[in-house]
């Protein structure tokens, strides 16, 4: 489940497996691997790929199927306009 959320991710983002490696510091061949299942990350790098992304670790190892958003730090008017941003886009 791993290499399909690490390829979705990726995709969702719109760059390639090199745009992707360097935001990870890691080599396109890194990427390449954990995408063909061929790998997967050490624990560290789980950790730091959910925290560069901002999604969980369950959701990268397929635990869950639900992606969550961090809006610690942003006001409760700011959380409102992405909450009614976020309906209009499952509406549509």
């Amino acid at each position: 489940m791993f290499d399909e959320r690490i390829r979705e991710l990726r995709h969702s983002l719109g760059i390639n497996q090199v745009e992707f490696g360097k935001r990870l510091n890691v080599t396109k061949q890194c990427i390449s691997n954990w995408e063909n299942n061929n790998i997967m990350p050490s624990i560290d790098m789980l950790i730091r790929i959910s925290k560069t992304f901002s999604v969980s670790a369950d959701y990268l190892l397929g635990l869950e199927n639900q992606q969550t958003l961090d809006v610690s730090g942003l006001s409760a008017e700011q959380i409102l306009h992405l909450q009614a941003l976020i309906n209009d886009l499952k509406r549509n």
